[in-house]
């Protein structure tokens, strides 16, 4: 096996995963082998929270432990002293002096929310030590700046995100369907869904046959129900729970536009998977989404606590017609001009050489 010259400390990348940041992670990680293979090198893939031993495969080695504390140890046991480090997620920086290796080059991938806080005084003792920051979006840096301004004359890059391929057949939806794809995670009660509850009942004042579609699951989906039961809204939204990537694509494919008006998305990779469909998108005007979808190009932004706002912007979205056909267009032809995973594999390896 080869000497590792590229070290990648990496939260849980198995298929199973479907985070923004897991699916990201995997497709860098594999432009990142490509690359350091064809120039003889080796490269060592290390995770945690994730069952397994150490592997090695077509010469590269991949570190697992189940544990934090057991990732350490297992970091504590390598010998190789890699050329760079790279962190793809902010909490794992903590882990790089037990690699010891003091004179790799250190680069962390800013994705959002990880980012935006305080941060525990071991990780702000290594921020200085980050030779260069990626980010996914010009928002995410300006916030990771606020709670860190003394980096500010740090090198920063934008990577921004992609995914897939472009569709070659872009089938027009049936029905006037918006659907709203994430985590339901109490934890994460700021994407949106609320607000679109609360206007849902005037938007099918204006579109009687308009439906709302929640895909995903988790402990904030009780909530929602609850909302949609007292509001009476059960005809015309519908719960799809946990979905498998099909099941995704299958939806995307049948909506008529995609929303998150979300108030804390660093990037929001499920935008592109949208646009790549040729599904306009709703977006926040408070976050990352903006940077995405370039309203009005793809799509409408607008701040979710604007009912007003918000009801005019679905509705328009929905209706079929001149407006969406060139809606659904640019789209396309964004997600095309730069959000495909071979886009975003070629900028992260670009962004390793800042």
């Amino acid at each position: 096996m080869k000497n590792s010259a590229l070290f990648g400390f990496f939260p849980n990348l198995q298929p199973n995963r479907s985070g923004g940041i897991e699916t990201s992670g995997r497709l860098a990680w594999e432009a990142l082998q490509t690359w350091y293979a064809a120039r003889g090198e080796g490269a060592t893939l290390f995770c945690y929270e994730w069952d397994g031993v150490r592997e090695t495969e077509r010469g590269f080695e991949r570190i697992v432990a189940r544990r934090k504390t057991e990732a350490i140890w297992r970091a504590l046991r390598v010998r190789e002293k890699p050329r760079v480090i790279l962190v793809w997620h902010l909490a794992m920086l903590k882990l790089v002096p037990f690699l010891r290796a003091p004179n790799a080059r250190v680069l962390v991938f800013l994705h959002g929310i990880e980012a935006w806080r305080a941060q525990d005084a071991l990780t702000r003792r290594m921020l200085p030590r980050v030779n260069a920051f990626l980010c996914n979006s010009r928002f995410t840096r300006e916030r990771f700046l606020q709670f860190q301004p003394h980096l500010n004359a740090h090198p920063f890059r934008v990577v921004l995100l992609g995914v897939g391929v472009p569709e070659p057949n872009h089938t027009p939806p049936m029905q006037p369907a918006l659907l709203m794809l994430g985590r339901l995670a109490r934890g994460e009660d700021y994407k949106g869904h609320r607000e679109m509850l609360g206007a849902w009942d005037r938007v099918r004042a204006a579109i009687p046959d308009a439906q709302l579609w929640i895909a995903g699951d988790g402990d904030l989906r009780a909530d929602l129900e609850n909302i949609v039961r007292a509001k009476n809204l059960d005809a015309s939204v519908k719960f799809f729970g946990r979905v498998t990537e099909l099941r995704k694509q299958e939806l995307l494919r049948q909506c008529r536009a995609f929303a998150l008006p979300s108030r804390g998305e660093g990037f929001g990779l499920v935008y592109p998977e949208a646009m790549r469909m040729g599904r306009p998108c709703l977006v926040s005007d408070c976050d990352a989404g903006q940077e995405v979808v370039n309203p009005p190009e793809a799509g409408l932004a607008v701040n979710p606590s604007d009912k007003d706002a918000l009801v005019n912007a679905v509705t328009r979205l929905l209706r079929a017609g001149d407006e969406w056909t060139q809606w659904s267009c640019a789209a396309r032809a964004r997600y095309e001009k730069y959000f495909t995973a071979a886009q975003f594999q070629q900028r992260i390896v670009d962004g390793m050489v800042v």
